[in-house]
């Protein structure tokens, strides 16, 4: 397995899973916030926060992750109040009308919560509905190694 910590937020990786975490940051005026990208295929190197340019890579073998975190301003916002990413993760949570963009096959889960007093929002594209419990149960594999800490 391989270990990826930045941002305080650290993930043991699968056998097989290629992953990242990095902040972007397109206006100077605002804090970089973190993003967690993993995936059962290699990770394109120019991908979006969401996943395009990579879920369109995917097989329907595969699973693509994002673990985006919003600013401390979100905290507060009934939008983030559940709290953790509520694993295990159900096939049933998985839905095609639940994709950033449609792509046929796919299916996609999305949950907002918070988790050390910072706000995220999980987001999972599974490459075939028809594999759903499979991928989610891969899924859950590889988020349960998710530790989320208080920023430095």
């Amino acid at each position: 397995m391989t270990r990826l910590a930045a941002h305080s937020i650290d993930v043991e990786l699968p056998n097989g899973w290629d992953g990242s975490i990095y902040s972007r940051n397109s206006d100077p005026s605002t804090v970089a916030m973190p993003i967690m990208h993993l995936a059962t295929f290699p990770l394109p190197v120019q991908r979006g926060d969401f996943g395009g340019g990579a879920v369109e890579l995917m097989g329907s073998d595969d699973v693509f992750v994002s673990l985006f975190e919003y600013g401390p301003e979100s905290v507060s916002q009934p939008l983030f109040r559940g709290l953790g990413m509520n694993l295990p993760l159900s096939p049933r949570q998985f839905n095609p009308s639940g994709l950033q963009r449609v792509i046929r096959g796919q299916a996609g889960y999305q949950r907002f919560f918070q988790e050390a007093g910072r706000a995220f929002c999980l987001y999972v594209v599974i490459g075939s509905v028809f594999n759903a419990t499979r991928l989610a149960r891969q899924a859950t594999n590889a988020l349960s190694s998710v530790r989320i800490g208080v920023p430095a």
